[in-house]
Formats: C-alpha cells, sequence, structure tokens
C-alpha cells in the first residue's frame, strides 16, 4: 500500500488495532477543555443503532481489537447496551468512557451483563466547587455515587482528570480523593490545546513552575500508593522539548468514528483543510482505511517536508501533530511548532511566556454548549 504523498515512500500499512466509536456529541456536560470540536453542533445527525453495528463489525474483520464507547457522553444513547453486547459477542475488548450522567445501579448491571469490560470515569476536580464549575453542572456527588457503582460490578476503578491551571495546585487532593474511592488507576491529563481547550488557552495553561510541582507531587504519591493505585502523569505539549508521535502514526494504530459516521485517523482530524474524510454511510472500513486520501496523506514519512524532511529524528515522532501543525502555523504538513527545530516555535514559546507571566485573556471562559457552537461556527473560529 502506497503511503505518503505522490508515492515517495511504501509505506506497509497494517490493520487500525484501536477503533474508537463517538456515538454521540450531545453531553449534560459543558466542559471547557472539551476536545470534541467546537462546530459540533453542526454534526447532529448521528449514526442509527444497525448502522453502528455494521462499522463494529467491519472494524472487527479489519483488524481491530479494542473498542471505545465515547462521545459527548455514551450513555444518553439508549442503544449503548446493544452496542457493547455485539462488540463484546465479535472479541473486541470493550471500554466506556464516561462522565457517569446517566449511570443507575440497574443500567450499570445491565452493561455488565452486556460484557463491558472496563470504564473510564472523569472528574474535574477534588472539590464540588471547582468540580461543578469546570462542567457546568451540578455533578460532584454523582460521580462519587458512580464510582461505588462501578466498584460494586467489580470493574476495576479507572478514573480520569483533565489538569490545567484552574485546577492543577489540588493534584494531591485529587490523588488522595481517587485513593479514598478505591481507584486502581488515575490519569492526570494535562489538557491538550485543541478544540475548546484551544479557545480557552490563555485560562487553562498551567506554569512552568505549576508542572513541575504537580509532577513533584505526583511522584510522592507515586512511592505512597506502590502496588494500591497506578499514577499516570501527561504533560501538555507545549512545554515538552520535542512533539509526540501523532496517534502513534497517522493512520497507524487508531480509527475514529464520529457520531454522523465520518471515519478519522484522531478525533481532531475534520479540521483540516483540503483532506476528504468519507463517511462509513459512503465506504466500507478496509476501503476508508486503506485507500482514502484522508488516511494515506500522512502516512509514513513521504509527506514530509524540511525541517523533518531531514531530521534525524523523523522516525521518533513522524514530524508531530498534523492538527497542532495545522492550528498554530497553519500548515497541516509543517513541522509541529512544539518542536524546537519548527520556524514557528516562537509561537509555542510565547503561549508558555504569557501563562508563566500570569497573563489571562480579557475573555471570559467559553463553555460547552450547543448555542455556543453554534457561534463559533457562524464566526469561523
Amino acid at each position: 500500500m502506497i503511503g505518503g504523498v505522490g508515492g515517495l515512500q511504501q509505506a506497509v500499512v497494517g490493520p487500525p488495532l484501536w477503533l474508537l466509536a463517538e456515538i454521540t456529541y450531545r453531553c449534560p456536560l459543558h466542559c471547557v477543555f472539551c476536545y470534541n470540536p467546537t462546530d459540533f453542533a453542526r454534526h447532529e445527525d448521528e449514526l442509527s443503532t444497525d448502522e453502528w453495528l455494521r462499522v463494529l463489525r467491519e472494524g472487527r474483520a479489519l483488524g481491530a481489537v479494542q473498542c471505545g464507547f465515547s462521545g459527548g457522553e455514551p450513555l444518553l444513547r439508549d442503544d449503548l447496551e446493544a452496542l457493547v453486547a455485539e462488540a463484546h459477542r465479535l472479541g473486541y475488548y470493550t471500554n466506556l468512557l464516561t462522565s457517569g450522567v446517566g449511570l443507575t445501579p440497574e443500567r450499570a448491571a445491565a452493561l455488565k451483563a452486556a460484557g463491558l469490560d472496563h470504564i473510564q470515569l472523569s472528574f474535574q476536580d477534588s472539590t464540588r466547587e471547582v468540580n461543578d464549575f469546570l462542567s457546568h453542572t451540578k455533578t460532584f456527588a454523582l460521580k462519587q455515587r458512580v464510582g461505588e457503582m462501578l466498584k460494586a460490578q467489580g470493574w476495576p476503578m479507572v478514573m480520569n482528570v483533565v489538569m490545567h491551571r484552574l485546577n492543577i495546585e489540588h493534584t494531591g487532593r485529587i490523588i488522595e480523593m481517587a485513593h479514598e474511592l478505591g481507584a486502581e488507576y488515575l490519569e492526570l491529563a494535562n489538557s491538550q490545546y485543541y478544540s475548546w481547550a484551544l479557545e480557552n488557552r490563555g485560562h487553562l495553561m498551567p506554569t512552568s513552575e505549576q508542572l513541575k510541582r504537580a509532577e513533584a507531587v505526583t511522584d510522592e504519591w507515586r512511592v505512597k500508593l506502590e502496588g494500591k493505585m497506578k499514577l499516570f502523569f501527561v504533560s501538555p505539549d507545549y512545554h515538552e522539548a520535542r512533539p509526540k508521535k501523532c496517534m502513534n502514526g497517522w493512520g497507524n494504530v487508531f480509527l475514529t468514528i464520529t457520531p454522523d459516521g465520518a471515519a478519522l485517523p484522531c478525533h481532531t482530524a475534520r479540521m483540516l483543510p483540503g483532506l476528504t474524510f468519507p463517511t462509513v454511510r459512503e465506504m466500507d472500513l478496509k476501503t476508508l482505511w486503506y485507500d482514502s486520501d484522508g488516511f494515506n496523506r500522512y502516512r509514513g514519512t513521504g509527506w514530509m517536508k524540511d525541517p523533518c524532511r531531514t531530521c534525524p529524528d523523523q522516525e521518533k515522532d513522524l514530524g508531530g501533530c498534523r492538527c497542532q501543525a495545522y492550528m498554530l502555523a497553519k500548515d497541516a504538513a509543517a513541522a509541529d511548532p512544539v518542536c524546537p527545530k519548527s520556524p514557528q516555535h516562537g509561537v509555542v514559546q510565547a503561549a508558555v511566556a504569557a501563562a508563566n507571566a500570569g497573563e489571562v485573556p480579557a475573555r471570559p471562559l467559553l463553555f460547552r454548549d450547543r448555542a455556543t457552537s453554534l457561534k463559533l461556527s457562524c464566526s469561523g473560529a
């Protein structure tokens, strides 16, 4: 299979291993760092149950072994149990990424009976005030009850908290809360600046010192909780010395299906201009994965231009994130500006410097909701 622009490189393309089923953009939460596209309100035509069942079958036939059900809030789909049951029957390892809103003891039991292997529960903070402010909802107590439901069903207790300037000083309290809830895994995932988080970047980006303190606190708790809970601290790209490999390689491992059926190499790729991402209503997954322009455009290294083309580390990071390159350098084929070798690296340095100086934009936080999505879509933001 030819990968790269103009067939400059013969890329060996294997099957996708991870199928992410974003089954709805609907969500009762309004998180300021949501990774759903800012124009999600333009994509409200959701795939039907039968269409999702076909996607699951085609994905498994293609070679995918893990299936994540995400959103929005996937519990808002009444057919979630049926989709989980089919994924389980097909042999996927299944996991649910959820805020917990909509989960009851009865529904938890039904999902367990359907074969759901794993649930990742998101919190926004360790305090009711900040948790509910960041999501623009009153959900803190509910999330605690959901944690008890997960334990009652025998699922591993896996928690995720998006970290940023507004909660990073609470790192120790967040870890302590997770421990008290019986979490076995806690991911402290610093916000990456796409979609809604990019709109709110000036409010959310922590200082370099805050990051160092948070990592140090995490390391201390890692020693305290050795053998009891695993802690994962994911640093934001802007503060890293080198870019991350985009989705472990564009069109290499991950296959995302959006609520309206678009097949993407990552959940934000539809923002990129000049790429065609047909929907599963137009094309089967095998053809999409192996033959579509959207999946082949940035596979391998043949598409690269300098400084990536001649960089000795090109195979390590594959040029970094294509969406980040487009957002910050206005060119999806450019080197990720996170890289010090990028001609646009100054954009990242300026953002970090502004955060370190404590600068906060005059514009208030934008909360993820349908009205704001439509406004941003109309303004072209």
